[in-house]
């Protein structure tokens, strides 16, 4: 199974804006990466109108796009998957996952934190394996600047022994 960590924090503390310049430092070293993002509420990537939404209107399950470059699965669920079963869906395509969210999952936790919204931990301490900051916290754990994307992918390779895969052909 591949590496998942999730990113958690309070809402507004940047989370989204550091996978944001994560995600191409990954990449620009080979690594295939899968994102996952939680989301509490009920979204739609679909939109009245559109093809996809009108045949999910017309009753079918699951839908899939598919274009040479893209493809995208939407499927009504009665029940939320885990963390850990969409992370087995993508581990095959993937070197590593990075999730926003999941902060009850068993995933090891990287916090965002931003002294303008909170100084106080969301993650246990017992899942925590680093904190992206802008104000230091007095705990024995890594400890990065909010800006330090290559610095905390330095900490995940190290940590995880990350080696790319070699990049798959679609031919």
């Amino acid at each position: 199974m591949v590496p998942v960590i999730s990113f958690v924090g309070n809402s507004g503390v940047g989370k989204t804006t550091f996978l944001e310049k994560l995600v191409p430092v990954l990449k620009a070293r080979g690594y295939r990466v899968a994102a996952i993002k939680h989301d509490v509420h009920n979204f739609t990537v679909d939109y009245p109108g559109k093809d996809s939404w009108r045949l999910t209107q017309a009753g079918s399950d699951v839908v899939i796009l598919s274009s040479p470059s893209r493809l995208a699965l939407m499927e009504d669920v009665r029940d939320e998957r885990t963390l850990e079963q969409l992370a087995e869906m993508v581990s095959d395509r993937a070197d590593i996952v990075v999730t926003e969210g999941y902060r009850g999952a068993s995933a090891l936790k990287v916090e965002v934190s931003r002294r303008a919204h909170s100084t106080v931990l969301t993650a246990r301490l017992d899942d925590l394996m680093a904190i992206v900051t802008d104000h230091p916290f007095d705990l024995n754990t890594p400890q990065f600047d909010l800006d330090d994307a290559p610095a905390v992918a330095d900490f995940l390779e190290q940590r995880f022994a990350l080696k790319p895969r070699r990049q798959l052909s679609c031919k």
